[in-house]
């Protein structure tokens, strides 16, 4: 039905990989971004790697039509590229502004460890999925209180009084 559509870019589009390595491991950053969990000599050890930054302008449907006339908005693109790999390992794409500092646009991207974590203390220890319930009301009464049980468990992990756990 109708003629076939005509390709929206006169050029295929650059995988992202090739976009980060074509400038090599010298553009490579080192950044600190937190003292992690493990110490040495009772000191915490950094967490640290190295990091390519660049700004793209990520193209999609979505944006083609939210931004129709308009110029597409650029991105940070970062990608993780420890010493000991040849590649990057890690991709991220954020909207921070440019002015952000690199540190804490890792900060952010790195931060998904603690969201999965939590997700994973909310389903296995609080029972999040352990709902069996058909009516939307005994869902949302059920979330509700597993949202308090996290939030207190959150809070009892944070003060310094609360003796650790055996």
């Amino acid at each position: 039905m109708g003629k076939h559509p005509e390709p929206r870019y006169r050029d295929p589009a650059i995988a992202v990989k090739d976009l980060i390595v074509a400038g090599g491991p010298a553009q490579a950053q080192p950044i600190t971004w937190r003292d992690g969990s493990r110490h040495r000599a009772g000191k915490p050890i950094k967490m640290r790697s190295r990091f390519v930054f660049t700004r793209v302008r990520p193209a999609g449907r979505t944006l083609l039509v939210a931004y129709r006339g308009h110029d597409l908005p650029d991105a940070w693109l970062i990608a993780e590229w420890p010493h000991d790999c040849d590649e990057p390992t890690k991709y991220w794409l954020s909207n921070l502004p440019a002015s952000t500092p690199k540190r804490t646009l890792i900060r952010w991207a790195k931060l998904r460890w603690r969201i999965e974590h939590d997700y994973r203390e909310l389903k296995t220890g609080l029972g999040l999925d352990h709902y069996e319930g058909r009516t939307w009301q005994g869902w949302h009464h059920h979330v509700t209180l597993i949202s308090a049980a996290h939030a207190f468990c959150t809070l009892q992990r944070l003060n310094p009084k609360t003796p650790a756990p055996a």
